[in-house]
This record gives C-alpha cells, structure tokens and sequence, in this order.
C-alpha cells in the first residue's frame, strides 16, 4: 500500500509563554466567556524576545534528528515553511542548515502558502526522497504569528514549530499518497509591510476553509480506496477549535479519530506548523499499523492531504526524545498583555 518513503523522524518546539482568552478579553472589553465557546480557544503560545521562526525551526528540527538518529550531513534538502520569516530576503533554511551542522551539500528553500506552507514543504521533501535524488529531507512548519490589536485573530494567532525528516529506512510513518487541492480563493491576506494581516470574516469559512479541507480529503480517498472510517486518527489544519469540529462532522469523523491530533484549546493557531504539531502528537500516542490522515490548510487557498502507515519503528525511536509534545504543552508560564506586546516586538498602532 505504501509508497516506500515517509517520516523517519519527527519533532516539535513550543514556547513556553501562554496568554489566557481571559487576559486578552480583559484589555479589550471582550466576553472571554463567549470568546472561548465561540473559538474554543482557551489560551495561546507566546514567542519571547529572543526567539523567531529561525530558532523555534532549530529546536523541532534537533528533535527530529534526535529521533532519527542520523548525522545531519545526511540531510540532503531543508525547507522551511512560514509566514513569519525573520527576513524579507534571506532564507530562514539556510540559518537551519547551519545551525544543524549540515554541511554545504544541501538545496534549501523558504516557502509561503499561509497557513499550508510547512505540508508544501513535506511533500517536496518526500518527493525528493521518493525520486532517489536524496537519502534524507528535512521540512519544517514554523510561525510566530500576529494578530491584529483587537482583532479576532489576536485570541488565536500563536508560536510553534514541527520538523520531519524524511527517508527510506527506518521509517516510523510511511507515506500511503499525498494530494493537493488548491484555488485562487482570498480569504486571508497580508500585503508587504503592512504587520498585520486581513481576513474576510465569514467568507474563510464555506468557500475557504470547508471547501479545500473535504475537497482534499476527499480526493485523498478517491485516490487511495481508502474510508474515512479506516483512519485512527484524523488531523485538520485548527484556525480556531469549532471548524475542524465542523468538518469532521460533515465527513463523518468520530471523536475518537481526532482527539490525539486536536491541539488547538491550549496551543493556539501556530499557523504553518499546526496541522503539523497536531501530527506530532498524534504521532506520540500512535501504533504500529494505524493509519494516520493529515489536511492542511492555507488561506490563498490550498489543502495539502498525506495517509500515512504507522511503522513498528515508532516504538523504539519515540523513546529517543524527551522534549515531545506533551512535555512542551506542560512546560508554560502565563504571562500578562503587557509583557505579551512587548515579546512580540510590535506597538499597538
């Protein structure tokens, strides 16, 4: 069923500074109450001063190389998806490479798809793999994200980071087929210097979000001869909690099937690596031969959906890595509005 290649390491990294809904709400004059319900966002993850999307990209990609157990000069390939690029030009991919000790025989690349970026960068790390011209790839998903003052964004736009290699041997995860459903679709958009980003309220829903999600999942299936009902576990790319909820119910998803994967309540919208993060703690509490599907979403607008196949090697290799999701989601310390607008660099115009 597979295709001979998938994740033969994966890693996270998630601040360790948490806002509360309540102290957003506080500063703004907004029901927190009626917030959480509505998003079913209960607080978010806060970069500091010294970290960006660079560092956050690091710390995923060691544990991922941690769990691999393989020299970094094998990484044949770096991309690094994000909508928070600390530069306009200058690659973040090359920081990576160098900050891993890579080496120089490597093609690296920054992506940008909104909030699909880091799933863009996946499939081309497994393609590469697949088409033999590498042993090893390297993607990454990573954002710290901003919201406008007082926009509804600002409850959820949030910090963290995925990174998965990608091989042939040792695979704890392998790629059954991967599909792509995009369209020329603007719901969401930030135009250059401008800090913060737009949306279209209600119109990211139906013709958004939905459309590419069960679009994708469902070509996904078509492709693969597969039933939604055959999936362990289901990750959708979380905006906020109640639209993957939404889709889950129109395509007939359990709750059982989302549980380990739904990270958003306590994480917050990380944007390029959040379908990713929910993968990696699906991937924490997964077993040999479930199957696992995973639908990305980025304004613009696009779905990227992979199946994968759980491999006997994800019990010795998890093993490997303290620093998993679960210990990032307990390591926190909440932090007030002030000290939130002053880590995130930006004054309130």
């Amino acid at each position: 069923m597979g295709k001979g290649v998938g994740i033969i390491g994966y890693g996270c990294y998630i601040p360790e500074n948490r806002i509360k809904v309540e102290e957003i709400a506080r500063v703004w004059g907004g029901d927190a109450e009626r917030i959480k319900k509505g998003l079913l966002v209960y607080e978010k993850a806060v970069a500091s001063e010294d970290e960006d999307t660079a560092t956050i990209a690091v710390e995923a990609a060691k544990n991922a190389l941690l769990m691999a157990g393989i020299n970094a000069e094998e990484i044949g390939c770096v991309y690094v998806g994000s909508e928070s690029h600390p530069y306009a030009v200058k690659p973040t991919a090359t920081i990576v490479g160098e900050a891993l000790n890579i080496g120089n025989d490597y093609t690296a690349a920054d992506l940008e798809f909104a909030c699909k970026a880091g799933t863009a960068g996946l499939q081309a790390a497994l393609s590469h793999v697949l088409a033999g011209f590498m042993e090893c790839g390297l993607a990454i998903g990573a954002d710290t994200a901003q919201g406008r003052p007082g926009d509804a964004l600002e409850y959820t736009a949030a910090s963290g980071g995925a990174a998965f290699l990608t091989g042939k041997k040792g695979m704890v995860a392998e790629l059954i087929d991967t599909v792509s459903f995009s369209s020329d679709t603007p719901d969401f958009w930030r135009r250059a210097k401008e800090d913060y980003p737009m949306h279209g309220a209600r119109f990211t829903g139906t013709p958004a979000y939905f459309k590419h999600i069960i679009s994708a999942t469902k070509l996904l299936l078509e492709r693969t001869g597969l039933n939604i009902k055959d999936f362990d576990h289901v990750i959708f790319h979380q905006p906020n909690g109640k639209f993957p909820l939404r889709a889950a119910k129109i395509l007939g998803v359990e709750k059982k099937q989302i549980e380990a994967g739904f990270i958003v309540p306590y994480v917050g919208n990380t944007y390029s690596s959040c379908s990713l993060l929910g993968f990696c703690s699906a991937l924490d509490k997964a077993k040999a031969n479930e199957l696992i599907l995973i639908v990305s979403y980025g304004s613009g607008s696009g779905s990227d959906a992979f199946a994968f196949e759980v491999k006997d090697a994800i019990e010795e290799k998890r093993g490997r890595v303290k620093k998993n999701f679960e210990w990032y989601l307990e390591r926190k310390r909440y932090i007030d509005y002030a000290t939130y607008v002053r880590m995130r660099g930006k004054l309130l115009r």
